[in-house]
Order: structure tokens, then C-alpha cells, then sequence
């Protein structure tokens, strides 16, 4: 039977199985409710001490990227009941390239991020409590499934350049108005090497969609021998 092969908890027919997109589709959405609502006190906190309300949006890392990357399983979900499943020759809409993208580059980014500051706290003799593992599972997840889905994103590289602008402006925003999520006691001394790590993890993300679509755009030709762009 499949699914005592190795190759095929990897292979499409699994991952656009009903199983898993709606089992992924409710564990980021309510993993998205849970993590704005983490974000509750220093979204509060942003708008009234800081005054700075008109910066909210830059507030929630995690949650915004659960949220995209819920919104490109709907977008999976909605091509398996239109019988359009692995379509990856044909066009998508801009706004559906867009959110691919930034479920891609943001949950990969925050996953690995969460969990660097985490256990750097902990390495810095802070220790680790229950919710830090569940953080720890959590957002090792997002960085996976984001490399998981890779073979199904069909965005075009036009998609990458809003991304690619965005996640770099968070970066100037959150350490250059100090919005950046709030962090460990024992690491807000090292200030200047977070925000470094966390512009290479951008630049990180966003190379990984430009790899992405490469290798796309060169294995899969569209009607009449042109190359997905």
C-alpha cells in the first residue's frame, strides 16, 4: 500500500489530500487566532505608550505568516474541489502569487527565528518553560511546511519583488521604532546581532523564492515552449 512508502508522506497525492490540507488549513488558523492574541499586550502597548498605532501592522510576525500560508491551503482546497489540483502550468492572479510568496518567506523566516531566540535565551541561562516548547514545535512546523508545499507554490516572479520589499521594511520598522517582537530579558543586549540575524533570514527567504521559481520556471514550459516567468 502508498502510504507504507517513504516517498509518499512527500509526494502531491498526500499533500493535496483532504487530510491534510483541512488538518494543516485549522492548525494555522487557530494557531494565527493564538499567536495575535500573544501579540495582544504589545499591540496595546505599540499604539498607547509608544503612540505609534499607525505601525501595527509591522507588530505580529508569526500570526501574519500562519495567516498567509492558511490563506494559500484555501487556495489549494479550493483548486482540489474545482479539479484544478497541480495546475502548475497555468497563470495565477497577482494577489495569490503575493500571498504565496510571503507564506513562503515569512513562515520560513519566523520559524526559524522564533525558535533561534528561544533557545538563545536559554543558552544566555534563561530556562525554558512549557509554552517555550510548544513555541519551539510550533514554529519549527511553519519553517517545514513552507518547504513541504515548495513543489505546489506557482507564483511568478513578479510576486517576489512586493514580498521582498515588505519583509525588508519590517526590518528597518521594527528595529529602527523599536516594534520588534518583545524579547527575552537576556538578549535585549544583543540588539545589533538580532537585527542583523533577522535581516539575513529575509534575504534568506527571499532567495529561497527566487531558487524556487528558477527551478520552476525551467522545468515547467508553458504553451508553446515558453517558460513560466
Amino acid at each position: 500500500m502508498s502510504w507504507f512508502r517513504w516517498s509518499y508522506w512527500f509526494s502531491r497525492e498526500f499533500l493535496t489530500s483532504g487530510l491534510m490540507l483541512w488538518g494543516l488549513f485549522w492548525t494555522n488558523l487557530l494557531g494565527t487566532i493564538y499567536g495575535y492574541q500573544w501579540y495582544a499586550k504589545q499591540l496595546v502597548y505599540t499604539a498607547g505608550e509608544m503612540n505609534l498605532g499607525f505601525l501595527l501592522p509591522f507588530v505580529p510576525d508569526s500570526p501574519t505568516a500562519s495567516l498567509f500560508f492558511t490563506l494559500f491551503l484555501w487556495f489549494l482546497i479550493r483548486d482540489k474541489r474545482r479539479g484544478a489540483e497541480g495546475a502548475g502550468q497555468s497563470r495565477v492572479s497577482p494577489w495569490r502569487g503575493f500571498v504565496e510568496v510571503f507564506a513562503l518567506v515569512t513562515s520560513f523566516k519566523y520559524g526559524i527565528w522564533a525558535v533561534a531566540m528561544i533557545w538563545a535565551a536559554a543558552y544566555q541561562g534563561e530556562a525554558p518553560v512549557w509554552q517555550d516548547w510548544m513555541l519551539t514545535f510550533s514554529h519549527l512546523g511553519m519553517a517545514a511546511e513552507a518547504l513541504l508545499y515548495a513543489g505546489l507554490y506557482r507564483y511568478r516572479w513578479l510576486s517576489i519583488l512586493p514580498v521582498a520589499c515588505w519583509v525588508v521594511l519590517n526590518e528597518a520598522v521594527d528595529y529602527g521604532f523599536g516594534v520588534y517582537p518583545w524579547l527575552p530579558g537576556v538578549l535585549e543586549d544583543d540588539l545589533a546581532e538580532i537585527a542583523s540575524f533577522t535581516l539575513g533570514l529575509s534575504l534568506a527567504g527571499i532567495a529561497l523564492a527566487v531558487l524556487l521559481w528558477w527551478f520552476r520556471a525551467r522545468r515547467v514550459p508553458l504553451q508553446g515552449g515558453r517558460k513560466a516567468v
